[in-house]
């Protein structure tokens, strides 16, 4: 995970001294970040910690950590206190596969401006950490994406690391991606990545049936997240990959071997494991809710949401329309979708049927156990980074916080 720095993240205007906003106070702007003292409470809110929901509790934040979550009735009378306006409040979100926003696609100009328009974005959704993914691309493009992702962490929080999306997949299953940079993995070029990125580099999607054990290896001892996509595996093939290394699977249904009573394939193989993760896009295009809710049942905790969001764009390799709640390429191909974490988790609930706390957790905690992170990231508990957002009981962002510092929406 990259360093975070103490550089506060700020709206369009200045940062107002630290104050108590009594209840349904509007605030003069919808950007209005304020300055926190070193300890402070935040307090009339119902809380989901990631285990267990809490109504009539407060969150006491210290130096940027959770130093408790205690009752209304419990908290000490001698510390400044944030009202949270009745609201709820929960893990920040996390995305570990985002293009781009607002007009920006990472896979288009793979810049630190670029991760600054994303990770904002993101923030404002209440998405306290992104991975910027680059699909398959170009040796150039990849190095660009791993060096800007570097770059960007040495000023700028936000970012969890780079996910690259191929070029290691199988063209038979590519979906969007552009058949000319799909190649197969080598050892002496994954060392190359490896080199450049260092721990920037967080993840990778390919396809299992076209990756050599040696690979597999290599990337495992560099605690890269090895996820199955883009892949014709046999039930087999997926098998033996998650034996071997693979973790998770990218976008569950889509661009994948499906199951067949034949042929279990790479749907078959991921609800067998025992351990693997999958990701899924729940907009009810790129797959029903009756899949995603099947789905739910049968893996648990080892399903988690992703956006998979792209935005417009009409240059480079990879050019995307809008349309409706997703997005196609200039062939019509399905190519990413229009989603931010609070749409997937509404229609969790609404569509698939979940319960908030579960759709919450989905997009908190199960994304931190892919990337090991869970000892800092999805819960609020004692000692766990202050990253939450305050939303309304329509999932609409009011505030967002990184590290306890919080900006109001």
């Amino acid at each position: 995970m990259c360093r975070q720095t103490e550089a506060k993240i700020r709206g369009s205007r200045q940062a107002t001294p630290f104050s108590t906003t009594p209840p349904n106070h509007r605030l003069p702007s919808p950007h209005l970040s304020l300055s926190p003292p070193m300890r402070y409470l935040l307090r009339n809110c119902t809380i989901y910690t990631g285990s267990t929901v809490l109504p009539h509790h407060t969150l006491l934040v210290k130096d940027g950590l959770i130093e408790a979550v205690l009752p209304e009735v419990a908290a000490p009378a001698d510390i400044p206190t944030v009202d949270a306006r009745g609201l709820n409040v929960a893990p920040g979100l996390l995305d570990l596969q985002v293009y781009g926003a607002a007009g920006q696609l990472f896979s288009v100009t793979p810049t630190s401006e670029a991760l600054i328009t994303l990770t904002q974005h993101a923030f404002r959704q209440g998405t306290t950490g992104v991975l910027a993914t680059m699909p398959t691309n170009s040796r150039d493009m990849m190095r660009r994406a791993l060096e800007a992702g570097r770059e960007f962490c040495r000023e700028q929080p936000g970012l969890l690391g780079i996910h690259l999306e191929g070029p290691y997949i199988n063209p038979l299953k590519k979906g969007a991606h552009q058949a000319e940079f799909i190649r197969e993995p080598t050892v002496a070029e994954v060392e190359e990545l490896l080199q450049l990125g260092g721990s920037i580099l967080k993840m990778i999607t390919l396809a299992p049936e076209m990756a050599p054990a040696a690979v597999v290896t290599r990337l495992r001892e560099a605690d890269v997240v090895l996820s199955a996509g883009h892949s014709n595996a046999t039930y087999q093939q997926a098998t033996a990959g998650f034996r071997q290394g693979f973790s998770a699977a990218t976008h569950l249904f889509n661009a994948m071997s499906a199951l067949q009573g034949r042929e279990p394939g790479l749907v078959g193989a991921v609800y067998d494991s025992a351990t693997a993760y999958a990701s899924i896009i729940v907009d009810g295009v790129h797959c029903s809710y009756d899949a995603v809710r099947i789905s739910q049942k049968l893996l648990g905790e080892r399903l988690f949401l992703i956006t998979d969001a792209v935005t417009d764009s009409e240059q480079g390799a990879y050019r995307f329309r809008r349309e409706g709640n997703h997005f196609v390429d200039a062939q019509g191909t399905l190519a990413g979708s229009a989603l931010t974490l609070p749409d997937s988790i509404r229609n969790c609930v609404q569509h698939v049927g979940l319960p908030l706390e579960e759709a919450l957790r989905m997009a908190s905690l199960y994304p931190a156990q892919v990337l090991g992170l869970d000892h800092e990231l999805g819960y609020l508990n004692s000692s766990y980074r202050a990253d939450f957002w305050l939303f309304d009981n329509d999932l609409t962002p009011r505030a967002t916080a990184r590290s306890g510092e919080l900006v109001w929406w």
